[in-house]
């Protein structure tokens, strides 16, 4: 049984094997302050100095405020971060920054352990408006806005979505108009499905926006630009042909005041078209330095990765969060007696409650090193020391692929928490339910996942026709006739019946195959090319059909594309945590973590094994053997979970969760000193227990039903009183046959006699009488035995 305490380094009966590899070696330790500084990672300063930040209680989320006074707290909050200088470490230094990407998005990320309104309101303001001024704007619009930007004297709106077109921003309905005479352009919203809509500080705070539209010159629509546009006076009130709406409560981060905006032919000078990538001069002439009005808009659209990493981070964090809530709480909380009379089990050492808690972990330390990978690239692409534009496909490519996995896991996690901590995970004071509701946004902010992920998979399958491009056809030829070779190699069961011949019916042969990282490498990269050329060889056609059923033929295949998507981030993730290992060196550390990566490993192959088995990667016995192996790698992990939390050095004043703080185990102890005192004190009271006659066994039948060793004692006892009856009964019958003849004597003798009859009639009417007298006088008699 395992012990409650902070962080237990045995595990008992319950937690399975406590050693390296069932062998007898001592089980490895983790080195809990080398670790959480490793995953503190390039900017650990930051994010310390953020963390000390967020201990201000002015700055932690009040889940009791209205939801205009949640917003006001939150715009309060938002100068409070202007006071400690936080938000303005992207910005070029002559503007009071860092010009340091990275160290800025870090700190972004940690904003949401204070509150998450108070993190996406900051993105809103310096993440999404600041940045499109900062990467879409010119020096002129810089000097212009940035630092009132930076100040928050200027709170602002991103007006990109539209009620009608969300993701697909290419299509977006708001015009921007080119008048040549006024030097002006004409913003206009023509019908209710082009109003800007889900917008930060729209309903209240905004008093600038940068608006997406199409602009439109000489006749020309060029496309997709940024315009800086004002919205409101000094007084709150919206400028002429300005309007909009409120979108008021939502199902989280109600502190950001979301809201609709529209316009109405409002005019804003030529010199506020934020120009970077597209110009236009004053007599109308549009140009640009991309030629390619695809290639334009992706740049432009691409410069807004920063909200995608900052998503990804948050993310994480949110995980971290959510699973050092449970796994102290579970490490704490017992119930049930399963092996001790005197004390209940530890959550954690329920198989189950592994399987819930761990498996989630692991993908969590999985998501942590792929983000920080992706965290390096965008600060070397936007420091400018590797600015090129291979480097921005790679990256917006990572960023969608990676948002779009960890946001869901960011859902997945915190619900399985809440519910692994019973009702206790309910109660708000727990932070569980809260930040469930303010992550539900994720999902489709910054870009939709399902439609992240069908960008993914267009670069994959593009990559996978540029690796085609200058072969001949005889190169072709032998490709397609060796993927027809190992379709049928697989899928006639050949290499599975290979691996069978080589398991011999020992599951460990199996186990240790799919343990090894080559093999767990092999597997799912395998997948990510099988399923890509699949789907390019699917599409293929289209190339030479008409657009309608070239969009029909894509369609068809828009399931495995986002199939082939998620296995290509998963295997992101996965070579990532693979390479995160290579960083430890505390030998038991790096154990324990290998651990956890082939616990990610191994569950996606679990996942995915249908995929496997019926593409003929696996064996069948192979396959079963997945289940058996993650429950040991499970049992291993279990007492060093409390030490994989730990290192997340996450304090109880980032936490705010009162099942966190070790109340649990505290409540736990002083119940069972309670139990303790009444035991040794001799005045425990003792169990009922049931009657001898209605104690059940394994054959028993209903409840109060006699148990058989009694019911076979009076059967037997009843069949022996009635051989008594029966002999007795027997033995009357014959005495009354040997009487018979000495009544009728006695009758005649009384006839014939006279007076001298008395006596014979007296003894011929008590038969008992005149036997005894016969017996006495030496006549025998029968007697009742």
């Amino acid at each position: 049984m395992t012990t409650t305490v902070d962080r237990p380094t045995t595990a008992g009966p319950a937690a399975g094997p406590t050693t390296a590899d069932d062998a007898g070696i001592p089980a490895p330790a983790v080195d809990v302050a080398a670790l959480g500084e490793m995953l503190l990672g390039r900017w650990a300063e930051v994010r310390r100095e953020a963390r000390r930040m967020l201990l201000d209680e002015r700055l932690h989320q009040q889940p009791d405020l209205s939801c205009q006074d949640h917003r006001e707290r939150v715009l309060g909050q938002l100068h409070l971060l202007v006071e400690h200088g936080a938000m303005s470490r992207g910005l070029p230094e002559e503007y009071g920054g860092h010009n340091d990407p990275g160290g800025n998005v870090s700190n972004f990320e940690e904003l949401l352990l204070g509150d998450p309104s108070m993190q996406i309101k900051a993105g809103v303001q310096w993440g999404l408006f600041g940045s499109a001024v900062l990467n879409l704007g010119t020096e002129e619009h810089h000097r212009r806005w940035l630092a009132d930007i930076r100040d928050l004297k200027i709170p602002g709106v991103f007006a990109m979505t539209e009620i009608g077109h969300g993701s697909d921003v290419a299509s977006i309905g708001t015009t921007a108009t080119y008048d040549p005479a006024a030097e002006e352009f004409e913003i206009h919203t023509p019908f209710t499905a082009a109003w800007k809509d889900y917008l930060g500080n729209a309903a209240v705070h905004g008093r600038a926006a940068v608006v997406f539209a199409q602009l439109v010159t000489l006749g020309v629509n060029h496309g997709v630009h940024a315009f800086w546009v004002d919205l409101r006076d000094e007084d709150g009130n919206f400028l002429p042909g300005v309007g909009g709406e409120d979108d008021g409560h939502k199902g989280g981060l109600n502190g950001i005041d979301n809201g609709r905006l529209h316009f109405t032919r409002v005019r804003v000078p030529r010199t506020h078209l934020l120009d970077k990538y597209g110009a236009v001069a004053a007599d109308g002439t549009y140009s640009s330095p991309i030629a390619s009005p695809g290639r334009r808009f992706f740049t432009m659209i691409g410069t807004l990765v920063q909200g995608r990493v900052s998503l990804d981070g948050a993310a994480v964090l949110a995980n971290k969060a959510a699973l050092t809530i449970a796994i102290r709480y579970g490490s704490e909380r017992r119930q049930f007696n399963a092996s001790s009379d005197i004390q209940e089990e530890v959550l954690m050492d329920y198989q189950q409650h592994q399987r819930r808690l761990l498996p989630r972990l692991a993908e969590t330390y999985a998501m942590h090193f792929a983000h920080q990978e992706l965290l390096h690239k965008y600060d070397d692409v936007f420091s400018g020391r590797e600015d090129t534009d291979e480097n921005r496909q790679d990256l917006e490519t990572l960023a969608a692929a990676l948002k779009a996995l960890s946001t869901w896991s960011a859902l997945d996690t915190v619900q399985e928490c809440r519910e692994a901590c019973g009702g206790a995970g309910f109660l708000t004071k727990n932070r569980l339910t809260s930040l469930r509701h303010d992550l539900d946004v994720y999902a489709t902010f910054e870009g939709d996942n399902t439609v992240l992920l069908q960008l993914v998979a267009k670069r994959l399958l593009s990559d996978w026709a540029d690796e085609f491009k200058q072969v001949d056809m005889g190169v072709m030829a032998r490709y397609v006739a060796g993927r027809a070779t190992e379709a049928t190699y697989h899928r006639s069961g050949l290499r599975k019946l290979g691996q069978a011949f080589r398991d011999t019916g020992d599951v460990r042969r199996s186990v240790n195959a799919l343990r090894e990282e080559s093999a767990q490498r092999a597997l799912l990269t395998d997948r990510v090319q099988t399923m890509v050329a699949e789907i390019a060889e699917n599409l293929r056609p289209s190339a030479k059909l008409p657009r309608a059923e070239a969009a029909a033929l894509f369609n068809e295949n828009q399931y495995k594309i986002i199939a082939a998507a998620r296995a290509h981030a998963e295997l992101l993730q996965w070579e990532a945590f693979t390479r995160g290992l290579e960083q430890v060196e505390d030998p038991g550390t790096r154990t324990v973590l290998t651990w956890l990566r082939d616990v990610f490993g191994l569950r996606l192959i679990e996942k995915n094994l249908a995929w496997y088995l019926s593409y003929g990667r696996l064996s069948m016995r192979r396959g079963r053997s997945l289940d058996e192996y993650i429950d040991r790698l499970l049992a291993r992990l279990r007492p060093h979970a409390l030490d994989l939390v730990a290192a997340f050095e996450l304090e109880p004043e980032h936490l705010r969760a009162e099942i966190a703080t070790g109340i649990e185990a505290r409540r736990q102890e002083e119940a069972a000193e309670h139990y303790r005192r009444l035991r040794a004190s001799g005045s425990a009271a003792v169990k009922e227990r049931a009657p001898r006659k209605e104690s059940a066994t394994s054959a028993a039948g209903a409840p109060g039903e006699k148990a058989p060793e009694d019911a076979k004692r009076e059967r037997r006892a009843e069949k022996q009183a009635e051989r008594r009856t029966e002999r007795r009964a027997e033995r009357k019958h014959e005495r009354r046959l040997e009487l018979k003849p000495l009544k009728k004597a006695a009758q005649r003798a009384a006839a014939s006699d006279g007076p001298s009859a008395e006596p014979a009639r007296e003894s011929a009417e008590d038969p008992e009488r005149s036997a005894g007298t016969d017996a006495a006088a030496g006549t025998p008699v029968p007697q009742d035995a």
